[in-house]
């Protein structure tokens, strides 16, 4: 059995962002934080002189995701639970005496491998926690495997309302804004514009499924005039751009509603641009606007689209830059999405395992059920009525800048505006 020191330390309780970093050199972190009118932490710079001791057994993360199916997404998500984790036990890791280990699994982006990993992972490596997943058909699958193996599980990125809604259970935990969410934040802007025909193209599983579900309905609340006259649902990965932008053309909307993403994204982007698709019709497009989607399309990125996005060069609030820097300080590169998403997560993790001040699954469960941690966006909370949790997004335009596509005119819009009341959910999941 693994020994828990019982009571967590000081050192394992505050998880700022601030609070710097164990691989990185200090003198470079120090230098660069210097620069925007930060400094790091006492005790990260204690760290980088002296190699914390543990004394406790390590607590161990199983962490899957499809590293080989969406590698734009998930290498800076991996990276960012990376530097999280460097944090994390240069701090003095979690319950105060416990390294924080990570045992990543590739899932290939199928259900049934990411289920015989979980598995794997619970067998042989014996983690404490499950993490991560990407695409919503898969978070689904670890989720109920966490569900039927009482074993905690943080979502961090499928958007599926299902996931904590219809099929949520007392074991899995969402941290990204939802379908539903991101929905009704692209629905303010869309309510606003002129147009009343509208078409959607979106991938054809569980995500896009319920991103124009809930598209099309919060509209219509807000705009009873409008139609839905076309929709085109290509397989992820497998746009046919040609077929699917004439299909759209064809139906001659006024605004599209666009859930593609990735090279699906792109190659809808130019053959729109190429055959006049997008001349004189607003599209609200979801995650567009984030720079592992955005940036490779450099000039060709759309102009005018509405989306929601990451503008991570634009937000100066204290705890973005101290992440940024420390990120870009450590990885030589810019933050992308998946990076604040990593990052998030892994530090909810250990929050959670601290508050618990165990590693067994029932205490971190209940540690994690209304939760508050800080993030780079600012204060996220997992409701404890859902288990989805409060971070936002941010909402803006897209434009090109300097030869690679950004968002403009953006705005941050706090996810704990954009989810139905407790009541509301409630009446949603399966009883426990």
């Amino acid at each position: 059995m693994k020994h828990r020191c019982p009571t967590a330390s000081p050192l394992a309780k505050p998880f700022l962002p601030a609070a710097l970093f164990a691989a990185v050199s200090f003198a470079t972190i120090a230098s660069t934080l210097a620069g925007i009118g930060l400094t790091a932490a006492p005790a990260a710079a204690q760290s980088a002189k002296e190699p914390v001791t543990f004394s406790g057994a390590p607590v161990r993360v199983g962490e899957i995701n499809s590293y080989t199916g969406l590698p734009a997404f998930t290498i800076p998500y991996r990276q960012g639970w990376q530097l999280a984790l460097e944090e994390i036990n240069a701090q003095g890791g979690v319950i105060g005496c416990c390294e924080l280990q990570v045992v990543s699994r590739d899932d290939a982006g199928k259900p049934d491998d990411a289920v015989r990993v979980a598995q794997e992972l619970v067998t042989n490596e014996a983690v404490d926690v499950l993490a991560g997943t990407y695409f919503s058909h898969i978070g689904l699958a670890v989720a109920d495997f966490a569900a039927r193996n009482k074993m905690p599980f943080v979502a961090a990125e499928p958007l599926t309302d299902a996931i904590t809604w219809s099929k949520g259970n007392r074991y899995t935990f969402r941290l990204r804004p939802s379908t539903y969410m991101q929905a009704a934040m692209l629905v303010e802007e869309a309510a606003k514009l002129p147009a009343k025909r509208w078409a959607t193209v979106a991938p054809n599983y569980e995500y896009g499924q319920s991103a124009v579900a809930w598209f099309k309905q919060l509209l219509k609340e807000k705009r009873p005039d409008v139609e839905f006259v076309a929709e085109q649902w290509p397989a992820q990965g497998k746009l046919e751009a040609g077929p699917t932008v004439q299909a759209l053309a064809a139906a001659n909307p006024e605004a599209i509603f666009n859930v593609t993403f990735g090279a699906d994204l792109a190659k809808l982007v130019r053959e729109g641009e190429g055959r006049g698709l997008f001349r004189n019709r607003k599209v609200v497009s979801l995650l567009t606007g984030e720079p592992e989607y955005l940036e490779p399309m450099k000039d060709e990125a759309p102009e005018g689209w509405i989306v929601t996005g990451y503008p991570w060069d634009q937000i100066d609030t204290p705890a973005h830059k101290a992440f940024a820097a420390a990120y870009t300080a450590r990885f030589k590169e810019s933050p992308k999405q998946g990076s604040v998403v990593g990052y998030t997560t892994m530090k909810a993790i250990a929050a959670a395992i601290t508050k618990a001040g165990s590693a067994n699954a029932e205490p971190i469960v209940d540690a994690l059920s209304g939760l508050t941690i800080d993030s780079p966006f600012g204060p996220v909370t997992f409701r404890a009525s859902d288990h989805q949790a409060t971070m936002g997004a941010y909402v803006g335009t897209t434009t090109v800048k300097d030869g690679r596509g950004t968002m403009k005119d953006w705005r941050y819009a706090d996810g704990a505006n954009y989810l139905p009341p407790d009541e509301a959910v409630r009446k949603m999941r399966p009883a426990e």
